[in-house]
């Protein structure tokens, strides 16, 4: 027998139940019961059976079968995919922009609100809207003001979709959001907005699949805490281009590597207790499918002057192991990545039917062999803004590469009839519905909605095994407790001084014990170009790179070399820009330029002389060739003053620590400094830590060091391990898998596991 309870008689009618009871949450409801899941809700009436209580989300009196938490997952998403209209469907085929909380009327995802006189946690007129008139349910987030607000802002968003049509629950994500600043200083009482790790290089550095499953559990217990749901990570593209500005997203250029990383990553954000999925669980988004590593030039896709992904050494294969070996065959019960992100770029040449589209595009590289030669039954979200128009070749707005000609509605069918699921980035559900209708027109009303079922009941799925139907709010007082608690720090700092690698320590000057006089030159700090090319960053500028308060806790600062015992210089990797540049083509060139991982200016001598890949409806040529171009660093002071710093300090130690986020040319510096620590996003402190001895170094390069920009320019884009390594003074190869600690070269048993397969 079923009862239909109203939640004016909730409490009254509860007490009487002898398997749940309700209570006062802040802001919402929470039903506990005994062998049950635990509810939370605002205003759905409540349904009883067998004991148990159920929330009646669509509102009809009755249990429906997505309604009941006691059947698998797999069985309510298709009940539920059926109930809904090709409108509901269509919303939840998209995926929000960039949404801060509190909004900004600035940048992306510019907001307004209804009041000036608003809460942090308020939600938008644009979130309002996409959330009530588009039905859209996957939301991406960036920055929140603190845990509880965050929380808050998840629980208005839950009480507003739970009041409409039938109760589906937003679905929040989050791209990588524990990664930290060099001069925020570790406190393991600090607490406050989440752990800090070292980026997924750094973590790649440790060469400990155990570490990274244990920072997925963390973060994904962080990630709940806030009302997150869905982890848009981890970015497993083999690293195999050294020029490619997202490397350091990545675990590196070793496929067997990246395999048992990007395994354990989704291992610890998916599994919830005993293996399988649960309340605490993250769904995983893995990009980018089929690799955006192999990027001609090593030019970036976000830009259609880097949308060609080219494969010279016939390495296309190697690149998809760490997707389906990794990602697809986790250990634990959740089975495989629950998502997939296919890359922006076309990858040139690959798909038999001759077509050179994006990826999100192409029917062979989605339908064919994600799905069906893969077994992949996951969702397939497309990364954003894929179906907006380009305006330039160097503008960062749409990126429909290969379907210029298209209008974007046609776009959207294009990407539906390859097999994506859900469009990143787009708030609008109207273009989706025109798309509907070239499926009806095309293959018939029957075949239009199934298809549109289908991707509905997957994209369902990854709310269900989350258990946000039953529960998707989220308590302000447990964000503020979980989010950055003590032990989650001490865990992210710890595996921050594991990932910093020791490639030089001539004559043992390592470590400094503490109490010495140290020098500590300031770096002159140019106005630097963002992530992608875009302007960004303060106005050049000259100071110290580490807090003197920080530095005086191990040693005396010394305010002159002469007074000091030794030096130590931190600095960045040598950056050149995005590898296009306007005022080369407004001056008759083609725009494109080298990408230099050198200090000194380059000039690119050994370049190809024609292209692999080129071609688009706003350039008159088809060779992106940059050879015999020359191109200058922003930062060749940072080599200076290495050279400054060692001149200036005679025979005294020069400790050199460089900020890396991919290879770099490191033959310039490495005379002048006598000992060289390479980090990957981690705290200044953490490399004191290691300078004072009070940590051995233990990490590894998870990519080679080339020698020169020769040696850059002639390896294959997608091929691993192909180029001639640093060769140090004291006679140390900067290759994959080199490492230092105070013994000398390190050979362990993770040596043995990951360098021997270097040849494999």
């Amino acid at each position: 027998m079923k009862r239909y309870l109203f939640p004016l008689l909730l409490l009254a009618v509860a007490s009487c139940g002898p398997k749940w009871q309700s209570s006062e949450a802040d802001g919402y409801q929470v039903i506990t019961q005994k062998g049950g899941a635990t509810l939370g809700y605002t205003s759905a009436p409540i349904l009883e059976d067998k004991g148990f209580a159920f929330k009646d989300l669509n509102r009809n009196g009755q249990l429906d079968v997505y309604e009941d938490w006691r059947l698998p997952a797999d069985e309510r998403a298709k009940d539920l995919a059926a109930q809904l209209s090709i409108e509901e469907i269509a919303g939840l085929m998209l995926y929000s922009s960039h949404q801060a909380v509190p909004g900004s009327a600035y940048g992306f995802g510019a907001a307004s609100y209804a009041s000036e006189d608003h809460n942090a946690w308020d939600l938008t007129e644009q979130q309002k809207k996409f959330l009530t008139e588009d039905n859209l349910r996957a939301v991406l987030v960036t920055s929140v003001e603190s845990p509880a607000v965050a929380a808050r802002w998840n629980n208005a968003m839950q009480a507003l979709v739970e009041g409409m049509g039938h109760g589906v629950p937003v679905n929040i994500s989050s791209d990588p959001r524990n990664e930290t600043a060099a001069t925020a200083e570790f406190n393991m009482g600090a607490g406050g907005q989440i752990s800090l790790w070292p980026t997924p290089l750094g973590l790649a550095a440790t060469f400990d699949p155990a570490l990274v499953k244990e920072f997925g559990s963390i973060a994904s217990r962080e990630y709940r805490a806030l009302g997150i749901a869905t982890a848009l990570s981890p970015q497993i593209d083999l690293a195999t281009e050294p020029r490619w500005s997202r490397f350091n997203g990545t675990f590196g250029e070793n496929p067997i590597l990246d395999r048992d990383m990007a395994r354990a990553y989704v291992d610890g954000f998916q599994t919830t207790g005993d293996g399988g999925w649960g309340n605490e669980s993250v769904n995983a988004m893995v990009k980018h499918w089929p690799s955006g590593g192999p990027e001609e030039g090593g030019r970036d896709a976000h830009f259609n002057y880097g949308k060609y992904a080219v494969y010279p050494g016939k390495n296309f294969g190697m690149h998809l192991q760490p997707f389906v070996d990794g990602a697809f065959a986790l250990q634990d019960g959740t089975g495989m990545a629950s998502a997939v992100m296919p890359y922006y770029t076309i990858s040139y040449g690959k798909d038999p039917s001759g077509k050179n589209v994006g990826n999100s595009y192409s029917h062979w590289m989605i339908q064919e062999l994600l799905r069906d030669k893969y077994g992949y039954s996951g969702v397939v979200c497309t990364d954003w803004n894929i179906t907006y128009d380009n305006r330039a070749i160097e503008s960062f707005d749409g990126k429909c590469w290969g379907v210029e000609n298209l209008t974007v509605a046609e776009r959207h069918y294009q990407v539906l009839l390859s097999g994506v699921d859900q469009f990143g980035g787009n708030n609008d559900k109207g273009p989706v519905l025109e798309a509907y209708q070239m499926f009806v027109r095309d293959f018939g009303e029957a075949y239009a909605r199934e298809r549109f079922e289908a991707s509905a009941a997957r994209l369902l799925m990854n709310s269900f095994r989350t258990g946000l139907f039953e529960n998707p709010y989220t308590s302000p007082a447990n964000a503020t407790e979980v989010v950055g608690n003590p032990e989650f720090m001490k865990a992210g700092f710890e595996a921050q001084v594991k990932s910093v690698v020791l490639t030089k320590n001539h004559n043992g000057a390592l470590p400094m014990q503490e109490r010495l006089k140290v020098y500590v030159p300031k770096r002159f700090y140019p106005q630097m170009p963002g992530m992608f090319g875009l302007s960004m960053g303060a106005p050049a500028h000259w100071d110290y790179p580490i807090d003197r308060a920080l530095v005086e806790k191990y040693y005396d600062w010394a305010d002159t070399p002469e007074e000091a015992d030794f030096a130590l210089v931190l600095i960045q990797e040598p950056s050149s820009g995005s590898g296009y540049d306007v005022a080369d083509r407004q001056k008759g060139g083609n725009g494109y330029v080298p990408i230099s991982l050198q200090y000194r200016p380059y000039k690119a001598v050994y370049a190809r002389a024609e292209s692999i890949a080129g071609g688009d409806p706003k350039e008159t040529f088809t060779n992106r060739s940059y050879k015999g171009k020359s191109v200058k660093t922003y930062n060749e002071a940072d080599l200076d003053l290495v050279i400054n710093t060692r001149k200036a300090m005679g025979d005294k130690p020069v400790v050199v620590a460089v900020s890396l986020s991919r290879p770099a040319v490191l033959s310039e510096l490495e005379p002048y400094a006598d000992a060289i620590l390479l980090r990957f996003g981690v705290q200044n402190q953490a490399v004191l830590d290691l300078v004072s001895g009070k940590y051995e170094p233990s990490a590894l390069l998870p990519m080679q060091m080339p020698a020169d920009m020769r040696t850059v320019e002639e390896q294959c884009e997608d091929v691993p391990h192909d180029m001639r390594a640093l060769l140090d003074a004291d006679g140390n190869a900067w290759n994959f898998g080199f490492g230092l600690n105070w013994s000398g070269v390190i050979s362990d048993d993770r040596t043995q596991r990951y360098a021997s397969a270097v040849k494999d």
